[in-house]
C-alpha cells in the first residue's frame, strides 16, 4: 500500500514539473528581442501578477510559464517588429515563497527554487518543536478570494501511512503548525 501511495506522490510531482514553473509576483524575468537591443531588459512580475514591456503593454504573467509569456509577447510585438525572435528567461524566483508558522524551530519565509512537499518544508524550518500538535498541521492555500485548508497528520506520514496528504506546496502557501 505504501508503494502505491509513493507512486501517487511521484506522479503528482512529475505532473507539476511537466506543467512548467508558473511565474509569481516578485519573480524577475529577462526579455530580449533579437536585433532590437533597446528592447532587452529585466522585468519584475508586479504584485498584481502582470508585467509591462515596451510596445507590448501589460501582460498577465502570474501562473504562466516562460513559454506562454514568450508567445504572448511575440504575438503582440509582431505588429511592430516583423517576425520577432523573443527570448524570455527566468532570472530570479523571488516570488516563489512559502510561509511556515507556529511550533517549528525556525518559523518564517522559505524561498523555494524547486517543488517541495510538506515534510520537506518542515525539515527546512528546523523541524517540529516538542510541543507541536503533530496530528493537526494545516496548509492554508489561497485560491482566488477563497482559502482552502489542507489537513496534514505528521504522525501518520511519519509512520508511512496516508502519504497522499504530503502534497507539493505552492507559492504563497502557509504551513501552520499548532
Amino acid at each position: 500500500m505504501a508503494a502505491t501511495m509513493l507512486g501517487c506522490s511521484a506522479m503528482a510531482l512529475a505532473t507539476e514539473l511537466a506543467d512548467g514553473y508558473g511565474l509569481q509576483p516578485g519573480d524577475i524575468i529577462r526579455i530580449s528581442i533579437w536585433g532590437e537591443q533597446e528592447l532587452d531588459q529585466a522585468v519584475l512580475v508586479r504584485p498584481d501578477g502582470g508585467i509591462s514591456f515596451p510596445l507590448v503593454g501589460d501582460v498577465e504573467a502570474k501562473g504562466k510559464t516562460i513559454d506562454e509569456v514568450t508567445r504572448t509577447i511575440a504575438e503582440r510585438l509582431a505588429q511592430f517588429v516583423p517576425s520577432p525572435v523573443v527570448t524570455v528567461s527566468l532570472q530570479q524566483t523571488e516570488g516563489n515563497r512559502i510561509f511556515v508558522t507556529g511550533r517549528v524551530n525556525q518559523p518564517g519565509v522559505l524561498l523555494i527554487n524547486r517543488p517541495i512537499d510538506i515534510m520537506q518544508a518542515i525539515a527546512m524550518a528546523g523541524g517540529l518543536t516538542p510541543f507541536a500538535v503533530r496530528s493537526d498541521i494545516k496548509v492554508l492555500r489561497r485560491e482566488g478570494d477563497d482559502v482552502r485548508v489542507i489537513p496534514f497528520d505528521y504522525k501518520a506520514v511519519e509512520r508511512g501511512r496516508a502519504l497522499e496528504q504530503n502534497v507539493i506546496l505552492r507559492a504563497g502557501d502557509t504551513l501552520v503548525v499548532p
